[in-house]
């Protein structure tokens, strides 16, 4: 059952794993002490979804850009 948040599957194994570590990596970098902490925060936000992201396989950037054919991209 698929909820909002989540739409058609269009990343790869490789992508997903990408997306996971690249996520879990940028809100790790934000659990460190920072001056400003709107930028930690902001780092959280953004590896946790990235890694959810990853985790669902999904991304919606990816499928604004190329559409359910990965064939040939929207944007030329």
């Amino acid at each position: 059952m698929a909820n909002a948040m989540s739409g058609e599957q269009n990343l790869t194994t490789m992508e997903r794993a990408a997306y996971i570590v690249a996520g879990l990596g940028l809100a790790a970098a934000g659990v460190k002490p920072r001056p400003n902490p709107l930028l930690n925060i902001a780092a959280l936000l953004g590896g946790s979804y990235l890694a959810w992201r990853g985790y669902e396989g999904s991304c919606p950037v990816k499928a604004a850009l190329f559409g359910p054919n990965e064939s040939t991209p929207r944007l030329r």
